[in-house]
């Protein structure tokens, strides 16, 4: 096969010298495969084998767990740290445990190398994994549907709790929780950075994205909420 531009999104040991590794790929979407002596002290391949860094691989096999052929780099790496990496580690996370097997998905991949860029940077961490939540959902077309649930407009002064079954919203009563329709009018717009939706965005993507992920929580969200509240303590003990 044609070498695939590729990214590594997790990686486990597996027996004694080889893992058992999950790869974002340009053609061929998430791919499970067999790298054997990767683990070994000394191996090339493990010195390569690291997230955030553009690979080319090949596999064989005709199952759901491939057999890793070959892997070279392919540039260099993002380089993120502190909130940047746990924001990394979210995106490879979210990949790994929403996307089906071999479900092609080049749109996303490209996404997914821009969003490495975007997350270094303080300023645009936020609106870059709001773009790669709403891209997810819209090719696991699990976008939300920014109507009402009879399929009517949403109206600007109404707020609105989320279907995640109809994909549609459903008015509240006056003082009720939920988001302004003229909020989500904007949110359908697919502004995900405006300045004035980001908690709007935020909770609309976690709900939408809530079944795809099951009951069991992100680890890398576990560790950004337990990264704020050591910040807020530090910021509270100055």
């Amino acid at each position: 096969m044609t070498p695939q531009p590729a990214f590594l999104l997790h990686r486990k040991p597996y027996r004694e010298t080889s893992a058992i590794i999950e790869l974002l790929t340009l053609e061929h979407g998430r791919v499970r495969a067999v790298a054997r002596g990767v683990q070994r002290p000394g191996s090339k391949a493990r010195a390569r084998l690291q997230p955030f860094t553009p690979l080319h691989v090949t596999w064989r096999g005709e199952s759901d767990l491939k057999t890793l052929n070959l892997m070279e780099t392919g540039g260099s790496a993002s380089l993120l740290a502190g909130e940047g990496l746990l924001c990394g580690f979210y995106a490879n996370e979210l990949l790994t445990r929403t996307l089906p097997v071999e479900m092609p998905v080049p749109e996303l991949f490209a996404l997914y190398s821009l969003t490495l860029d975007e997350v270094a940077l303080p300023a645009r961490r936020a609106p870059a994994l709001r773009r790669l939540e709403y891209s997810l959902l819209e090719a696991l077309e699990q976008l939300p549907q920014f109507r009402a649930l009879d399929d009517s407009l949403l109206m600007p002064d109404v707020r609105y709790d989320y279907v995640v079954s109809e994909r549609r919203f459903q008015a509240q009563p006056p003082g009720a929780a939920g988001i302004e329709g003229r909020a989500l009018k904007l949110l359908a717009s697919e502004d995900w950075g405006h300045a004035g939706l980001a908690r709007e965005s935020l909770w609309l993507a976690r709900r939408a994205l809530a079944p795809l992920l099951g009951d069991r929580p992100l680890r890398s969200r576990e560790l950004m909420m337990q990264l704020t509240a050591r910040r807020r303590q530090s910021r509270q003990s100055d």
